[in-house]
């Protein structure tokens, strides 16, 4: 009941996964970048010198660079440590106790949380479970939300099915998530560009938002 190491494999190319089934585009009018998870505790699983682990951190950092730029808000979600079982309840079945210490919660220092960003403290797989992402959102009037972080099949997949019923556009930025295996990376990529969302690079969803009309210059705003 703890996690697997995670070997390294290749991260999937753009014509491994099916096209979205609506036509939508990132905004920064509406947009919200989720950094999902990205905690020593979920980073260590990564087989040390994980090329693709390094890989999926620099398109993070290229994405949250060009939200920086665009006024679109940063949102770091994090599990807290030693959690109580009545409040981990069933995932200490599948996955044991979870984090135990302060180190093993902190995100990693590449993406720490910084002045302005906006730090939701995560108690199941979905971002928007138990927590008040979805309340943000629609205060601030934003309706996208693109996803990063880890993990791709779990919680990553789950926060984007739970947009989609919510009807917040969730963008998987394939190539920004990682996973257990390219086997899992896939079926996830698969699943939200089928069935609730839209799977898309680093590349294309940067280029999709510096192309978007110009919206007045605003220093990151918070969703308040």
């Amino acid at each position: 009941m703890s996690l697997p190491r995670i070997p390294p494999y290749d991260l999937p190319a753009p014509d491994t996964w099916p096209g979205a089934r609506a036509g939508w585009r990132a905004d920064p009018r509406r947009a919200v970048l989720l950094i999902h998870d990205m905690q020593k505790y979920f980073v260590d699983a990564f087989t040390d010198g994980h090329p693709l682990l390094a890989g999926v951190i620099g398109n993070i950092l290229a994405i949250r660079e060009a939200c920086d730029e665009l006024g679109i808000p940063t949102v770091l979600s994090a599990q807290p440590p030693r959690q109580h079982p009545a409040r981990r309840g069933l995932l200490t079945d599948v996955w044991g106790p979870g984090l135990s210490t302060d180190a093993d919660a902190r995100i990693i220092a590449p993406l720490s949380p910084r002045p302005g960003d906006i730090e939701l403290v995560k108690w199941r797989y979905s971002a928007f479970a138990r927590t008040d992402l979805l309340e943000l959102m629609r205060r601030s009037g934003r309706d996208q939300l693109l996803i990063t972080g880890v993990y791709a099949h779990i919680g990553c997949q789950q926060t984007a099915a739970d947009a989609f019923m919510n009807d917040i556009e969730p963008y998987l930025i394939a190539d920004a998530v990682a996973d257990f295996s390219l086997a899992d990376h896939l079926r996830c990529v698969d699943y939200v560009s089928r069935v609730c969302g839209s799977a898309v690079t680093t590349a294309e969803v940067v280029g999709n938002l510096v192309a978007a009309p110009a919206i007045p210059a605003s220093p990151r705003p918070a969703c308040v």
